[in-house]
């Protein structure tokens, strides 16, 4: 892991759990300055949940950051639970942990899914977004779901990654990549489970840097293979909830003057720069950084400079 431009390790100074609905409970965390600027973290996935060094990002002398684990994965419960878990969920608990932990505003934060997370978040509580920098763009339109299919950027700037993960399939089930994933990771069969879900984030993964990595799961450390694996097809299949596919930009009025900086990839096969751009164009006064030398992963050296950078620059406009 590149460390090069983030802070120090933190721990938190406070954790908890926020019961959100019947079913559901939040693990959440806070870091930083107890009295610092606020900002909410929103990780990934869905389900891929909050790690210790996505605290490194913000300042601890002037932010008060809060992580939380997203329904369904890391230490929020019940693992794995796809029943009320939906975009629309989500959104309602970003805005129960910020009535709960007392805070009047704060910064959105969010990369990947998490990007369009702060963007739903945003556009529905807008009164409570002071900005937001989101990175690896992701607008929940169908047409950015595409890592099953033979004809995306990803299938064919990495085709010989595409072959191992459609061989996975018998050949009779190919042409539904999507559905015969699904049928094998929620199987009650955990070794198919696992096996699939394996099969899916090594794909994944092997498109998130400009230079490939070696990529070797241990299940009982990377306990968000499965948990990402699953939320992701749940949120894939159910069209992330959203009865329109243009919601966020249809939407974007909302939130067009709250400061926001977009930080992306240039190189980025998974959420490619042209739904940053989209977004840029729909948001003129937002700022947008495309990396020269980078494509997805939040730790590469050049998305880490520049998101410090931008949580940097925001010091200034916070402070008014």
């Amino acid at each position: 892991m590149f460390d090069k431009y983030i802070f120090p390790e933190i721990e938190p100074y406070s954790t908890g759990f926020l019961k959100v609905s019947d079913i559901h409970t939040l693990y959440y965390e806070e870091v930083g300055n107890p009295n610092g600027y606020p900002v909410v973290y929103l990780h990934g996935g869905p389900g891929a949940g909050v790690s210790s060094g996505m605290r490194r990002f913000f300042d601890p002398e002037f932010y008060r950051v809060i992580l939380f684990d997203q329904r369904g994965c890391g230490r929020s419960t019940p693992f794995l639970e796809v029943r009320e878990n939906t975009t629309w969920d989500l959104v309602d608990d970003i805005e129960r942990l910020r009535e709960h932990l007392g805070i009047a505003k704060w910064l959105a934060y969010g990369g990947s899914w998490g990007s369009a997370l702060s963007l739903f978040y945003g556009e529905t509580y807008p009164e409570r977004v002071t900005g937001m920098i989101v990175r690896g763009v992701f607008l929940a339109r169908s047409s950015e779901v595409t890592p099953f299919e033979s004809s995306s950027a990803a299938a064919k700037i990495f085709p010989e990654e595409f072959e191992r993960f459609e061989n996975f399939i018998p050949e009779d089930e190919r042409g539904d990549l999507m559905k015969a994933y699904y049928k094998r990771i929620m199987s009650a069969d955990e070794n198919i489970r696992n096996s699939a879900a394996i099969s899916y984030m090594t794909w994944e993964c092997s498109c998130c840097t400009l230079l490939p990595e070696k990529i070797e799961f241990d299940l009982e450390r990377d306990k968000y293979v499965i948990s990402e694996s699953i939320l992701e097809f749940h949120y894939f299949l159910n069209n992330m909830f959203c009865e329109n596919d243009n919601h966020i930009l249809d939407n974007i009025d909302r939130i067009k003057d709250i400061p926001t900086t977009i930080v992306q990839g240039r190189y980025d096969v998974l959420c490619p720069p042209s739904s940053a751009y989209d977004l840029h164009k729909a948001m003129p006064k937002s700022k947008l950084v495309i990396v020269p030398d980078a494509s997805h992963l939040t730790w590469e050296p050049g998305i880490q400079k520049e998101l410090v950078k931008a949580l940097e620059e925001f010091k200034a406009i916070l402070r008014h």
